[in-house]
Formats: structure tokens, C-alpha cells, sequence
């Protein structure tokens, strides 16, 4: 989904994380010791299980964003693949085998992700690898898992689509489980028919839109205009000139950090929402709070896999136990940090296991997985589409309220095991 272009800096010949970030990492480093993790001779970090097994532990590895701009959802990964493994681990493990998990920090940059991400296939040997939120970070990790690791990969981010790659799954929305869902709300249900696209420039907001415009056009609506800016913009007048001028009622937005905060500043001073407008974005969860102001976020309307006003038994317990697990965290579990897809990919790789009765060898796993199935799960149950490496998945369209300076999502429309049109 989202990108970055955090850089490091050159010191000595080698890259390092700027002081902010380096700040980061530490307080990231506290809380991850406080978990239990133990830090790596050459970096990364380790969890070790807390029982043996004569095959020794099945080895997996996290790939997520611990600093950098979308730390935030790095951050709320991490946490979600601690809490799916230890309830596997919990209930005996795969087969009476725990799972060890080994975290490298992808940083926002794919240059510095596709290092570490070495040292999970190369030094760890691990035997599955997840994560990774970013359609560049995804496809700057995918060889070094894939094709040179030979490992198998699974993506939980929602994203642009069209990545087929054999031996990568992805358990997050597509397109088509996002749009077809969300567009015809916003132009038959709120009457929203005009249409901009703002966005930042880079491959998922340019196939996204290019899927959106259809649905958008088939539906009676118009596209105003699309236009692509640098992801560390600051300045939107222009954009918000067009906006007013162009008469547009809807604001499909997928720009993103750290170019987000300062347009959703502007586009809210500007009374866009005051005058009747509505913002729409698909990736806007209850982890959008780490970003910006709640009443910046009033009346936005998004549509994904599951929000925390979701009620059904499976999700309420959920919640109740990853708070327990991480109280008081501000890396809340929910959709949009691709968290959900996490869980999914955890559990998904835990049936796969049990379908091969412990084999581990990557083509085995990779065709259990292909027709995998979870009765329960964030939001409902999911499936493997055969063959497509993308899942079935409950879809939930929200609008976000503000109360007391609070946000909630409130749920107006629920979609079941929408295909992903995929492959």
C-alpha cells in the first residue's frame, strides 16, 4: 500500500538512521526487550518460544517497518504476529512444534529493508517470511525471499493487485474488494458523483485509481481530475483551489505519509467537509489516530476487511486479548496497517503446516496454502481462491464519527467472502 522516501545517512561510508529515527529504534528496542525478544549479534531480533521440541522450533520471520514514516503500522505488525504466534504456541504450537519468530526492521526504505531482509533467509534460515506494508518494500523484498531464498512469502497489506508471483500470498484487500464495495456507496447512497483523485507517485495509487476510475464511470460518477505529487509534498493550495473550483463532492485520497498530514490539514481548513464534501480512503483505520487530529478525520468513509466495530464473538475476543497481551498500546489491531492481514497470513501458514503434516519444504506449504481455509478470523472467516494466491475475505464499509474529540468507526455495510479478481 503506502511508501516511503526516508533516506539514510551517510556517515563514514555507511548508512545510518537519522537521530529521530535512531531515537525510534531505542524506544522500539525497549519495548521489544520488555517482550522477551533478544537482540541479535548482527541485528534484528529473536523471540525464542518458552517449550522444546525434538524437530526444533519452526522458524518465522517478521519483515515490518519498526522506524521510519509508517512506523505506526510497522509497529502494530509486529505486535499482531507476536500475538498470533503465541496463541498458536500457547495451544502447543504446529503439530507439537513451536514457532521461534525472528524481526528485522525494514525502516521505511527499501534499500535498508533489502539487507535485513537477507539476514532473515540467509543467517536465520527461516522458513516463512511475512510482512512488509509497502508495494515498494514488497517488491524490492520479494527476490531476495523468493527467488534467491527460495523462502516462502506472504504479503498482508491491502494493495494495487496483479502480484502473481508464485510462492507469494497476499491476505490483504484488492481493488476489487475495495472498490466495488465502496463506490457505489459514495455515488448511490450519498449522492458524492464528482470525483478527485489526489495521490502520491508511485505504483499502488496509480493501479488503484486506474481500477477506481472504472467503477467510479461505471457507476454514473465522473473523474474531475487525477493527479500524482512527490510523497514528502507539503503545499496543497493548487490542489485544494481545483478541488472548490472543479465542484468535486468527493475525495478519493491516496496520498500518503509523510505527504498525508499536511493535505488533510489544508483540505479540512478549507471547509471541504463543512460545505458537504467527503473524503474517501481506503487505508483509514482506528491507527489513523497516530497520524493527525480527530476532527480532521469526521465523516471520512473507508471499506476494509474489519474495524473494531465489527462485534461478531471471533473479533470481540480478539481484541479482549490482544489488549491484555499489549495493554495500553497506542499500535492498536485493525485493518488498514495491514495487522488483520498479518493475523490472516499467521493462521493461514498454521493450517498449511497441519495440511502437510509438518513438512516444511516451501512448494509442500505453498500447495496446502493454495487451498487453505480459516473458519474464524478478524472480521470473519477467509479462504484461499485456488490457484490466485489471494483470499476470499469479509468486506466492511465505515464512516468515521467524532465524539467528545474521539473517533469511532460506525459500520453501514457489510459484504461477505468478496472475491479478490485476481491472477
Amino acid at each position: 500500500m503506502t511508501a516511503s522516501n526516508n533516506a539514510a545517512d551517510p556517515v563514514d561510508g555507511k548508512a545510518v538512521a537519522p537521530v529521530k529515527e535512531r531515537r525510534r529504534l531505542l524506544t522500539g528496542a525497549g519495548a521489544l526487550a520488555a517482550s522477551g525478544w533478544v537482540a541479535g549479534v548482527t541485528g534484528g531480533w529473536m523471540l525464542k518460544p518458552t517449550f522444546s521440541h525434538a524437530a526444533g522450533p519452526i522458524k518465522m520471520g517478521i519483515a515490518t517497518d519498526i522506524t521510519g514514516a509508517i512506523a505506526p503500522s510497522g509497529n502494530a505488525n509486529w505486535q499482531v504476529a507476536q500475538f498470533a504466534v503465541d496463541q498458536i504456541n500457547k495451544g502447543g504450537g504446529i503439530l507439537g512444534r513451536p514457532i521461534q519468530l525472528f524481526l528485522e526492521d525494514t525502516a521505511s526504505d527499501p534499500k535498508i529493508a533489502v539487507g535485513n531482509v537477507r539476514k532473515l533467509i540467509q543467517e536465520k534460515k527461516v522458513d516463512v517470511v511475512l510482512g512488509g506494508i509497502t508495494s515498494a518494500m514488497r517488491q524490492a523484498i520479494k527476490d531476495p525471499i523468493v527467488n534467491r531464498g527460495k523462502t516462502l512469502y506472504i504479503y498482508p497489506q491491502l494493495y494495487e493487485g496483479q502480484e502473481c508471483t508464485p510462492n507469494l500470498f497476499n491476505t490483504g484487500p484488492t481493488p476489487a474488494q475495495q472498490c466495488d464495495e465502496l463506490i457505489p456507496y459514495l455515488i448511490k447512497t450519498l449522492g458524492k458523483k464528482r470525483f478527485a483523485l489526489p495521490s502520491a507517485n508511485y505504483v499502488w495509487p496509480q493501479l488503484l485509481n486506474k481500477y477506481a476510475r472504472k467503477v467510479i464511470e461505471a457507476n454514473g460518477g465522473t473523474v474531475v481530475f487525477e493527479e500524482y505529487y512527490p510523497l514528502d509534498q507539503a503545499e496543497y493550495s493548487a490542489t485544494i483551489g481545483k478541488i472548490r473550483d472543479g465542484k468535486v463532492d468527493c475525495v478519493f485520497n491516496t496520498i500518503i505519509p509523510p505527504g498525508l498530514q499536511p493535505f488533510v490539514k489544508q483540505l479540512y481548513e478549507s471547509g471541504f467537509q463543512k460545505n458537504g464534501g467527503v473524503v474517501s480512503c481506503v487505508y483509514y483505520d482506528e491507527n489513523l489516530l497516530n497520524y493527525h487530529p480527530a476532527n480532521e478525520m469526521d465523516g471520512l468513509v473507508s471499506c476494509l476487511d474489519y474495524f473494531q466495530a465489527v462485534d461478531d464473538p471471533f473479533s470481540k475476543k480478539l481484541q479482549e486479548d490482544y489488549a491484555k497481551m499489549f495493554p495500553n498500546t497506542k499500535y492498536l489491531f485493525t485493518a488498514g496497517s495491514a495487522a488483520t492481514g498479518m493475523y490472516r497470513g499467521v493462521k493461514f501458514y498454521e493450517a498449511a503446516v497441519i495440511a502437510t503434516k509438518g513438512d516444511l519444504t516451501r512448494d509442500k506449504v505453498a500447495a496446502a496454502m493454495d487451498k487453505a481455509k480459516l473458519a474464524n478470523g478478524p472480521g470473519g472467516g477467509a479462504e484461499m481462491v485456488p490457484g490466485k494466491m489471494h483470499c476470499k475475505m469479509n468486506m466492511y464499509i465505515a464512516v468515521c464519527k467524532v465524539e467528545g474529540g474521539k473517533t469511532r468507526y460506525e459500520i453501514v455495510k457489510k459484504s461477505e467472502m468478496v472475491d479478490p479478481k485476481e491472477c
